[in-house]
């Protein structure tokens, strides 16, 4: 399996057998210079309705989107999503949040989306086993970089890859990933947008993974 960061909080995921998976596509402006997705994929994820996170006609190919809760299998995908917040006053302020659960070559990924606050213990155990978990860690409209630790500690995943911070191409007013893996073991900053994953391959203790912008 490989991913491949596009840029702010948008992921392409492609399996073993080709199916690709899209999280969060992003709509260019509004503070984001990312450039435009054109990738082609059988699954969008949404898990919220922003408009950096909600682009599903940018996606290529007709695909299969996912917005709800409710658990749905796709090209033999299950996936599920956990209820959240957008901000840490119950929704009351940026609205509801999905973290999207699901396991693609043996491989489980949660897509935290726009998180907006620590998990409760329910939550936590929703979750259940993430071997790689996308997280927000910039602040501003989302989980900074104590929350995002706080979390990640909590669920124990093999792999971390922070996403929706502040780069050159992100004019939010949030902090860099260098606030985040500050101070951590285990991090490496790859050259490139994409890495690829084996199921039995993956890491003993957490490793933080910092990829570069695709888009």
């Amino acid at each position: 399996m490989k991913i491949k960061w596009l840029g702010h909080a948008s992921f392409l995921i492609t399996s073993e057998t080709g199916t690709k998976i899209i999280n969060d596509p992003y709509t260019p402006g509004m503070g984001i210079s990312y450039g435009e997705i054109r990738e082609t994929a059988d699954i969008v994820t949404v898990s919220h309705g922003h408009g950096d996170h909600n682009n599903v006609a940018a996606v290529k190919g007709n695909p299969v989107v996912v917005m709800e809760i409710a658990p749905v299998e796709i090209k033999g995908i299950k996936f599920s999503g956990i209820p959240t917040y957008h901000d840490d006053a119950g929704g009351r302020q940026r609205g509801n949040n999905i973290i999207f659960c699901f396991e693609v070559d043996g491989i489980r990924i949660c897509h935290c989306g726009d998180l907006g606050h620590s998990l409760d213990n329910r939550q936590v155990a929703d979750l259940g086993k993430v071997d790689i978990l996308l997280i927000p860690v910039g602040g501003g409209p989302t989980i900074g970089p104590d929350i995002a630790t706080e979390v990640y500690h909590r669920l124990a995943p093999k792999v971390v890859i922070p996403m929706h911070y502040k780069t050159d191409k992100c004019g939010f007013p949030q902090w860099g990933a260098d606030a985040f893996v500050k101070g951590k073991d285990g991090v490496t900053r790859l050259k490139n947008s994409e890495v690829e994953f084996k199921s039995g391959e993956l890491p003993d203790t957490t490793q933080i993974i910092v990829l570069e912008p695709a888009l």
